[in-house]
């Protein structure tokens, strides 16, 4: 893990999404996320856990364990990661709340994406990571969804995501890049903003010269 020794600049999400799709046919773009952390960017690199819906024949009370697979999702350097959590096609479960995530603010994570719904929004604002979710709910899942493995591929919001992508969020969406196309699709996007503030400066010049000459 820990492929990217700097975070990539500041991009708006809308003109990394139009990157990656001058340089893949792939999906990567979630849409419909609320945050408890109005404001605040998510980014770095991605690790996983996979949910299922819940079978009494197949859960294990120790193995199917939030804070074992955490652990072993994050490894021995957790510091920086985003924790992307699958909600097993159920999104409107919640999949955590603010004492299981407490983990991610003690262990210095830069926040969480899922698709599922969190609890305890006036309890996650205070911690230090990012939060992006379905929505928010009052009704734990427990009985409704089971944890059954760590970085592997997981689905959220109809695109997948691969341990070592790069989640990149905020309040417009979440882009999901990967590991291979981070540094190529941060140098595009910065080139597309700038592309795009060229041609606002254009047609502002051009409508001042209709203005000027529609005086005459």
């Amino acid at each position: 893990m820990k492929d990217f020794p700097s975070l990539p600049p500041q991009v708006s999400t809308a003109a990394l999404t139009d990157a990656l799709g001058r340089l893949s046919t792939d999906r990567v773009h979630v849409l419909d996320l609320v945050t408890p952390t109005p404001g605040r960017l998510l980014r770095g690199e991605a690790v996983t856990m996979r949910f299922v819906p819940f079978r009494k024949d197949l859960h294990d009370a120790q193995v199917n364990n939030f804070a074992r697979l955490f652990y072993e999702a994050v490894g021995d350097d957790p510091t920086g990661l985003v924790l992307v959590l699958d909600s097993g096609g159920q999104p409107h479960v919640s999949v955590g709340g603010g004492m299981k995530l407490s983990r991610l603010h003690n262990h210095q994570l830069a926040g969480l994406l899922t698709e599922g719904r969190l609890r305890d929004f006036g309890e996650l604002k205070d911690y230090d990571p990012v939060f992006y979710c379905g929505g928010e709910t009052v009704k734990a899942g427990t009985a409704d969804l089971i944890p059954v493995a760590a970085n592997v591929p997981v689905v959220i919001g109809g695109v997948t995501v691969l341990p070592g992508d790069f989640v990149y969020a905020d309040a417009a969406g979440a882009v999901i890049i990967p590991s291979a196309l981070v540094d190529e699709a941060f140098r595009l996007a910065i080139t597309i903003e700038h592309e795009e503030a060229t041609t606002l400066k254009r047609i502002s010049a051009e409508e001042q010269g209709a203005k000027r000459a529609g005086g005459h």
